[in-house]
């Protein structure tokens, strides 16, 4: 039978090495970023922690709230649950990508008939398109 060592460096008086990272490179809100991540870093904290665009926010970090909601090539992602390495070649926008406070995006302006008020300063429920309101109901097709 083999043992491992449960002993680090760190426990022996030493330093602990550094994560291991690589480049990667994103195009966020048109732009090209150069950083370096380890593999395990999720999109969510590449964008807040590593390229500083904090509209992006971290809510219940389990992918059910949609606070986190980016768009990647134009589809709506939860970006806590996805690595920042599988996102190299792809085009991400975040809230900062749809606009400025004088000049919103149409999908960044909170619809007060739309959604609660609490939900619609969050940045990602901005990112999700229309409410319910103003989507066009889907024919109905009889059965059970």
């Amino acid at each position: 039978m083999l043992h491992q060592s449960t002993t680090s460096a760190a426990a022996d008086g030493g330093v602990a090495a550094p994560p291991p990272t690589g480049t990667v490179r994103l195009t966020i809100n048109g732009q090209q970023h150069t950083l370096q991540l380890a593999p395990w870093t999720t999109l969510l904290d590449a964008l807040r922690e590593y390229a500083h665009l904090t509209g992006t926010k971290k809510g219940c970090d389990h992918g059910q709230c949609g606070a986190c909601t980016v768009l990647v090539n134009g589809k709506r992602i939860n970006s806590c649950l996805s690595l920042a390495v599988m996102h190299e070649d792809h085009d991400i926008t975040t809230i900062e990508g749809l606009g400025s406070e004088e000049n919103l995006h149409p999908s960044s302006k909170p619809s007060s008939t739309t959604m609660p008020s609490s939900a619609a300063t969050a940045p990602g429920p901005n990112l999700l398109g229309p409410g319910p309101a103003q989507r066009r109901p889907r024919p109905h097709r009889g059965g059970n």
